[in-house]
């Protein structure tokens, strides 16, 4: 794909921009008052491969407690900032790498100015976040009188309220701005990203806001997500889940690994079974799966590029020859342990999986 060329911005040691890879986001949990929690749950962010974390700051008088936070990060850590403009200038004196603002819910522009100006002497960037639960009926209603339909009308409303936003901030001297279109509805937000991508530069915050349970919210945004990355629209990602926020990070890093954004690391795949199948195939994958993330999370490099597990011999070494290892399904409930096509033994599954994790950690 062709990535849509943007204005290019940096969230600490992380570029956001078309000359850079599309990053992952997701926002902690935990209230700033709960330290040691809080760092805890990015350093298990950061493990997981989160690229940034969002933080809620409502408060100036949290600012020595999200200094604590931002200097322990391991990584740049975003100010999640809801109606105080002042809030939102704490967390750059604090040591945000950027702040989060709708800045049609602040209601004092000198605030807002002075914020923008401390975030140009800081060199902290501003996202943009509009979404369509802060967009104002009428604006939606006026432009259905005309014709145009519900979605349309939300999407073109979450531009020009974003455009506006960007406008104030500029006016102000900021220019390091990436911007959020964010809708629940996945229609919605395609259309929005879409013209905004096609009206500007600024760099784009990507997702689908509430987008629900994991069950659903990971596919809407897989559609919503992987479709506009795949026409080159989106340069930081997050999956928003009512979910764990490392539940996140994997869903997102496993969309942009299907749109070759990211290389899997390392790719598992895994046949959908069949009546051949003597094994319990849907426990071992996940088994597999789960072993694969405590491995990475455990900061251990994984050198081997492709994991399979498959029900059978025939989808065993036959089909998966060109995986680095795998396990099959045998006869009376045993294990094929194999890599690239040549069986290497056959074993118990508690045996099959030790083998197999030996093999990844010492490849």
């Amino acid at each position: 794909m062709k990535r849509r060329i943007t204005r290019q911005i940096h969230l600490g040691k992380i570029g956001i921009g078309s000359d850079y890879p599309v990053s992952v986001q997701s926002m902690a949990t935990v209230p700033v008052a709960k330290t040691d929690q809080l760092i805890s749950q990015v350093d298990s962010l950061a493990a997981r491969g989160c690229d940034i974390v969002r933080i809620a700051l409502d408060s100036v008088e949290e600012e020595p407690l999200f200094a604590e936070v931002c200097r322990a990060s391991r990584l740049p850590v975003v100010a999640d900032i809801q109606f105080c403009a002042g809030a939102a200038s704490a967390a750059i004196r604090a040591g945000a790498a950027g702040v989060r603002v709708n800045p049609g819910l602040f209601h004092d522009d000198a605030e807002l100015e002075a914020m923008a100006r401390l975030a140009v002497e800081k060199g902290v960037a501003v996202r943009v976040g509009a979404n369509s639960g802060s967009i104002g009926k009428a604006a939606i209603e006026k432009k259905m009188a005309n014709g145009v339909s519900f979605v349309d009308a939300l999407g073109s409303a979450l531009v020009e309220g974003a455009l506006r936003q960007c406008e104030k901030l500029e006016s102000f001297g900021l220019s390091a701005i990436k911007v959020a279109v964010k809708a629940s509805d996945v229609g919605v937000t395609l259309a929005a990203y879409r013209e905004f991508a096609a009206r500007t530069d600024y760099p784009l915050h990507v997702g689908l806001t509430e987008a629900g349970t994991p069950a659903m919210g990971i596919v809407k945004s897989a559609v919503g997500i992987g479709t506009l990355l795949n026409e080159g629209i989106g340069d930081t990602i997050r999956v928003s889940l009512t979910a764990p926020p490392g539940e996140e990070v994997i869903a997102a890093i496993r969309i942009l690994e299907a749109c070759g954004l990211r290389k899997a690391a390392p790719e598992l795949v895994s046949c959908p079974t069949c009546g051949r199948t003597e094994i319990d195939l849907f426990a071992l994958a996940q088994k597999v799966e789960a072993m694969l993330e405590e491995i990475k999370a455990s900061g251990k490099t994984v050198a081997a590029k492709k994991i399979a597990v498959m029900g059978c011999p025939v989808n065993g070494p036959g089909e998966a020859r060109e995986a680095d290892f795998g396990i099959a399904g045998s006869r009376n409930g045993s294990v094929l342990f194999f890599s690239h096509g040549k069986t290497l033994g056959v074993f118990s599954e508690e045996e099959a999986l030790r083998q197999l994790r030996d093999a990844i950690e010492t490849k």
